[in-house]
C-alpha cells in the first residue's frame, strides 16, 4: 500500500525522521508533530501537501488533543498512528530531580497514552486502524542508572499491551517496538542526566552516565533498515504484538525472559502452596 496516511509524533529526528522521509518518498502521507517547525522546512519545501506539521509538545494533553483532532479533521482519515516522541533520561535513581522524573514520564508515558486516547474514538469510528507504540529493549531489560527511563518504558508496554485487546474488535491493531542501540541522536543530544552524585561512583549506574558523557560506545543498528522495518509491520495481519530490532535488541531480551521464566519456574511450589486449600 502506498496511499496510506501516519500521524508520527517527533518527526524533526532519529526514527521519527527516518520514517518520515522514507514514507514521503514512496507517496504516502505524514501528519507530524515537533516541538521545533524550522526543523522539518526542508522536507515541506519538497514534498509539499504531502507533509501535515503541527508544533506539539506531548506533555501537553490539551494540545495533544488539539492537535490530534486537526490531523483528523484536515486529513479525513489517519491509517496508522505512530508514538515515537520521547527522550532519555539516565543517573542512579537518588540522583534525579523530582522535576527530572516528573517530565520523563509526563514525556514518555502519559504523553504517548494520551495521543493514543486522542486518536482512538477516530480510529473505532473509521472502523481500522494500527498504532505503533515506541519502546526499547529497555522495555523488557533493566539496566542501572536508567530507572525512570525503564519505568516509562515498563509502563508503556503494559499500557499498549492491554489496548491491544480492548481495540481488537474494532479492526485496531497495536505493535510495540522494540529497538536496540541505533546510529541516531539519541543518546547524546536527546538524552538527559540527573546532577552527579560522587559516591555513585562505585556503583554500576556510573556506566551509563559514561556512555552518555564520552560518547564513544558504538551502537549496531541502522536506523534507516529500523525504520523500514517499522513500516513494514504495518502490512502484517493480524498485527504483530512486538517487533526487536537489533541484534544487541534480541540478544539481550533473549537473556532477560529466559532469566525471568527460570526464576518464576523455581517458585512454583510457593505460588500454589498460598492458594486457599
Amino acid at each position: 500500500m502506498n496511499d496510506r496516511t501516519w500521524l508520527i509524533t517527533g518527526i524533526s529526528s532519529g526514527f521519527g525522521r527516518q520514517m518520515t522521509e522514507q514514507l514521503l518518498k514512496r507517496g504516502e502521507r505524514v501528519a507530524g508533530t515537533v516541538r521545533n517547525m524550522e526543523a522539518v522546512n526542508d522536507l515541506q519545501a519538497k514534498y509539499g501537501d504531502l507533509l501535515w506539521v503541527s508544533k506539539l509538545d506531548v506533555t501537553d494533553t490539551s494540545a495533544i488533543h488539539r492537535v490530534v483532532n486537526n490531523a483528523f479533521h484536515d486529513l479525513g482519515s489517519i491509517d496508522v498512528v505512530v508514538n515515537n516522541a520521547g527522550y532519555g533520561l539516565f543517573g542512579a535513581a537518588e540522583e534525579l530531580t523530582d522535576e527530572q522524573i516528573r517530565h520523563q514520564l509526563e514525556t514518555n508515558l502519559i504523553g504517548s497514552i494520551q495521543v493514543v486516547r486522542a486518536a482512538l474514538p477516530y480510529l473505532r469510528k473509521q472502523g481500522y486502524g494500527r498504532i505503533l507504540q515506541l519502546s526499547t529493549v529497555g522495555g523488557q531489560a533493566a539496566f542501572p542508572g536508567s530507572s525512570l527511563y525503564h519505568a516509562s518504558k515498563w509502563g508503556i508496554e503494559g499500557f499498549a499491551e492491554s489496548v491491544m485487546a480492548e481495540v481488537a474488535p474494532f479492526n485496531i491493531g497495536v505493535t510495540i517496538v522494540e529497538p536496540g542501540s541505533a546510529r541516531t541522536n539519541f543518546r547524546y543530544q536527546s538524552s538527559t542526566l540527573a546532577p552527579k552524585i560522587d559516591a555513585y561512583e562505585v556503583s554500576p549506574a556510573i556506566h551509563a552516565r559514561r556512555i552518555i558523557e564520552e560518547a564513544k560506545a558504538p551502537s549496531l543498528g541502522d536506523p534507516a533498515k529500523m525504520a523500514a522495518a517499522m513500516i513494514r509491520s504495518v502490512d502484517q495481519n493480524p498485527a504483530p504484538k512486538r517487533i526487536v530490532l537489533g541484534s544487541d535488541a534480541y540478544s539481550t531480551i533473549h537473556k532477560a525472559l529466559t532469566k525471568r521464566l527460570a526464576e518464576l519456574e523455581q517458585q512454583k511450589d510457593l505460588a500454589f502452596s498460598t492458594d486457599f486449600n
